[in-house]
């Protein structure tokens, strides 16, 4: 599928909007191969596939379904202190402090497949602003594609799911996005275009949009790809 750039811009108008952690507001990428690579080798497992199933989706799924013979949580625990010790090479993604910078506190959270003390640590190491609460791969027993984390992003907010726009650049997590009723943007920053059709609306980055909050909503302008 190849995408241009549409002939008008679009303006969203909703309540709350849910962003995805990595991917979309930071890129951790070198992070997370190198701890997946140092746990699956000292596992026995191939890390290339490994790492060929883990995005978008929270580590202790991932964990059980590569080695379904070990304690999960003993092995989360081994990962994430892994990735907990990797920040160095962690970076902001582009138009993502103009965002954030325009947006009202109480009307965006980061739902994120990490864990609560995984994601607090990158986005710090980020220099972006840790929101007050928000949805971790601890927040939930469901993760994506499963609307549980969304369906709990909204509620946190205080908004109908319905009315509420997610940010997401995986295949799973656009899928759980539309299952929790969500309108979602996906960014191509990790995945293949054909991945993410589902989404509403894609686009590269978040550079560019631009948003207005006023008392009663949030209006999101942005130049979507044409499909």
């Amino acid at each position: 599928m190849v995408l241009s750039v549409a002939s008008s811009p679009v303006t969203l108008s909703c309540q709350g909007i849910l962003f995805d952690m990595d991917g979309i507001l930071i890129s951790s990428l070198g992070s997370v191969e190198r701890s997946w690579t140092r746990w699956s080798e000292m596992r026995g497992v191939d890390p290339a596939y490994a790492i060929s199933i883990i995005h978008g989706r929270r580590a202790i799924e991932s964990l059980t379904l590569l080695r379904p013979d070990l304690d999960g949580e003993k092995e989360l625990e081994i990962l994430e202190r892994f990735e907990l010790d990797d920040t160095a090479d962690i970076a902001v993604l582009p138009g993502v402090p103009e965002l954030l910078a325009s947006l009202p506190p109480d009307r965006w959270t980061v739902v994120t497949s990490a864990t609560d003390r995984l994601a607090r640590v990158r986005l710090a190491s980020a220099g972006l602003p840790v929101p007050e609460r928000f949805i971790n791969g601890n927040s939930v027993t469901e993760g994506k594609p499963h609307p549980a984390p969304f369906l709990a992003g909204a509620a946190l907010l205080g908004f109908s799911s319905e009315d509420c726009v997610v940010f997401e650049d995986s295949a799973s997590g656009v899928l759980a996005g539309h299952a929790a009723g969500c309108t979602v943007i996906a960014t191509t920053f990790s995945h293949e275009i054909e991945s993410l059709r589902a989404a509403d609306y894609i686009v590269p980055e978040l550079t560019g949009i631009i948003a207005a909050a006023t008392t009663d909503a949030v209006e999101l302008r942005f130049q979507p790809m044409a499909r």
